[in-house]
């Protein structure tokens, strides 16, 4: 349950003014059509999310628990860094698979996948696979966090982005991927289950 709730809440603030949170409102914008967007994010999020979560698995068996604990620790240091830098979105990836051809879930399921590619959450969540030893709980969180920073987005759409104090939200972000690189560094190299 623990890795569960800390990839919930982790991913679902560190995707607070994230470029696919962007996207989302772009696509919201683009499409006005809610459910089919809703969906696409969800589908391309728990592909890319278990993708991510594998490599984190199977890095911590290839690398083994002494080595990886430093990758770790220093690894979500750097990610409490990394969450400090405004994200933006490129045009290419905010136009990624925009042909009619395969409609607005279709656009969205390819345009959020590649958004999401390298994004600080797809690089999260091998964070914690690698961490935690249920994937299915990491996977499961990412995705929970990444719904409950996108869907909203999608239907209250550019209202919310008005409003949202992002500066604060990403600072608190921050503070937790510091607050887990210390604990993991100190841990000893355990791996929470």
């Amino acid at each position: 349950m623990e890795a569960f709730l800390i990839s919930t809440g982790i991913v679902a603030l560190a995707e607070i003014g994230d470029k696919t949170q962007l996207l989302s409102f772009i696509l919201a914008a683009k499409y006005r059509k809610p459910w089919p967007i809703v969906l696409g994010i969800l589908v391309a999020t728990l592909v890319n999310h278990a993708l991510a979560g594998a490599v984190g698995a199977w890095l911590m068996r290839l690398i083994g628990p002494d080595a990886m604990r430093w990758i770790l620790g220093l690894g979500f240091i750097a990610m409490a860094a990394w969450m400090l830098v405004p994200d933006k979105i490129d045009e290419d990836e905010a136009n990624a698979g925009s042909g009619a051809k395969f409609g607005v879930f279709g656009t969205t399921v390819i345009a959020f996948f590649l958004a999401e590619m390298g994004d600080k959450t797809q690089i999260a969540t091998v964070g914690l696979a690698a961490k935690y030893a249920s994937l299915t709980a990491v996977v499961a969180g990412t995705t929970l966090g990444m719904m409950l920073a996108n869907a909203p987005a999608v239907f209250i759409g550019h209202r919310l982005a008005e409003k949202l104090p992002v500066r604060p939200v990403h600072i608190v972000a921050a503070l937790i991927f510091a607050a887990l690189g210390v604990v993991t560094l100190v841990s000893g190299g355990a791996v929470l289950q």
